[in-house]
């Protein structure tokens, strides 16, 4: 099974429920078709570099899951098929990326604050 992102835009006006109906068929989809589904954000309304079908913004989502080729035509499928989703990109990740993105956004925090107070540290003796 290979690694894949996908994201996509729905209608800006939709309410709670049909938001919640779209992330739920998708993320039936992806068990259906025997995926392992990784992760679902919410990244909320953006405005659209370009109007696409009438509408200036759109509701974006971003998902992560493993499967195989047959799983993204099935879910692209579905995308295709919703009125309410306008557009659709899906991905598929490389080994070093897929890694990178694994280890937990606490640790990569803690990493960067160390190396911080190291330049701290390194740029305090020098003056000295």
């Amino acid at each position: 099974m290979r690694m894949y992102e996908t994201i996509f835009i729905v209608q800006p006006d939709l309410g709670e429920e049909e938001m919640k109906g779209i992330s739920t068929k998708v993320q039936d989809v992806i068990a259906s078709m025997k995926g392992d589904f990784k992760r679902l954000e919410d990244w909320g309304p953006r405005k659209l570099a370009y109007p696409i079908n009438k509408f200036a913004r759109g509701r974006y989502y971003y998902l992560r899951f493993d499967g195989d080729s047959a799983l993204i035509a099935e879910l692209e499928r579905r995308l295709r098929l919703d009125d309410k989703v306008i557009r659709y990109q899906s991905v598929k990740l490389e080994k070093e990326v897929a890694l990178a993105a694994a280890i937990p956004t606490k640790v990569a925090e803690e990493e960067a604050v160390e190396s911080a107070e190291e330049t701290k540290v390194e740029t305090t003796t020098v003056e000295e």
